[in-house]
Parts: C-alpha cells; sequence; structure tokens
C-alpha cells in the first residue's frame, strides 16, 4: 500500500483481509480456491474490484486511486509467499 509492503500470503489460504487507508477508505482482498481477487474497494471507478482473480506468477491487481497493488509471486519454494500485498 501506498510503496510499503502490507503483507504476504499463500494461495492456499482462504482469507478475506481489509487494507485500510484511514477516513472510510479501503481495499478487500480475497483468496478462494487458490485465486487472489478484490471483493470490494471505496475507489471511486472499480477497475480493481472487477478485475478477474489472479494466480499466475507476475499477475497483479492495481487500485491507483487507493494506491493499492497485489501480486503474485511465485519462486517454486513451497514455503515461499505467494501473494504480496
Amino acid at each position: 500500500m501506498d510503496g510499503e509492503l502490507y503483507g504476504v500470503y499463500s494461495l492456499s489460504e482462504e482469507i478475506s483481509e481489509e487494507l485500510s487507508h484511514g477516513e472510510g477508505q479501503y481495499n478487500r482482498f480475497v483468496i478462494r480456491d487458490g485465486r487472489a481477487y478484490m471483493e470490494s474497494a471505496t475507489c471511486p471507478d472499480g477497475i480493481c474490484v472487477d478485475h478477474r482473480p489472479i494466480y499466475r506468477n507476475g499477475e497483479s491487481i492495481v487500485c491507483l486511486p487507493n494506491g493499492v497493488v497485489i501480486t503474485v509471486i511465485v519462486d517454486g519454494d513451497e514455503d515461499a509467499p505467494d501473494i504480496v500485498a
């Protein structure tokens, strides 16, 4: 978020995480069935919410208005994280 690492997650997890930006701004992303997607956001255009779920190495979902990027990073190490938010 805004250039700072928020969290690291595995695509094998089942989670729903809200990234708060203060003053009521947020992005909520979900990891389910090995895919990550933006479930909801307070950004004005909603492009990040309309993005298809991601799961392949290097794929990203970007919310420019809220300064959020989620990216799949798979390096072959089974203990390494898959998602960086």
